[in-house]
């Protein structure tokens, strides 16, 4: 766990917040934040197929490692780690994991928030002994890509691919 309430931010996480794995009555606020996020910020469309994914959050729990941030007992932030045997892993191999769905409320953004929620999954996949933390991500998350830049994560072109036509995804990778 990245924090606890009463002590000291652990480094590189945001003052007054709570990085851990998100607990069950904090799954459907999860899976609506993670949908709000990525519709507001036009990812995807409202009524898109993908939507039921992201509010998901009760599946990302069970077969993934679904972290939260909170704030005040709220949800202001998401990430699903994902081990190379877990349900949800789509790209990494033997001794790797990834992490998905990375969502900042936007009243949060700004507070390094996004940047802590991966060093979580950087953290977390040094844990299990990966050699290599992997990602998908939208061409127009420029934000997001600017993080995974940030924290030492390079461009995998040779593993881009599209889950569905009209929707393709870059890949970065963290060698650990």
């Amino acid at each position: 766990m990245l924090g606890s309430p009463g002590e000291p931010p652990a480094a590189g996480q945001p003052a007054g917040m709570e990085i851990r794995v998100a607990r069950p009555d904090e799954l459907r606020a999860i899976g609506e934040l993670t949908a709000a996020v990525y519709v507001a910020a036009g990812y995807i469309s409202p009524n898109g197929s993908y939507v039921p994914h992201l509010r998901d959050a009760a599946a990302r729990a069970r077969e993934a490692e679904l972290v939260v941030a909170v704030r005040d007992r709220e949800p202001i932030g998401t990430v699903t780690y994902c081990p190379h045997e877990s349900a949800w892993a789509q790209l990494a191999g033997p001794d790797e994991a990834e992490f998905r769905m990375l969502a900042v409320s936007p009243m949060a953004r700004g507070l390094g928030l996004g940047e802590a929620l991966v060093r979580y999954c950087v953290g977390r996949a040094r844990e299990d002994g990966c050699t290599t933390l992997r990602l998908s991500t939208e061409p127009v998350m420029h934000a997001a890509h600017r993080i995974y830049r940030r924290l030492g994560f390079v461009r995998t072109p040779d593993r881009d691919w599209r889950p569905a036509p009209g929707v393709d995804l870059l890949t970065y990778a963290l060698p650990l």
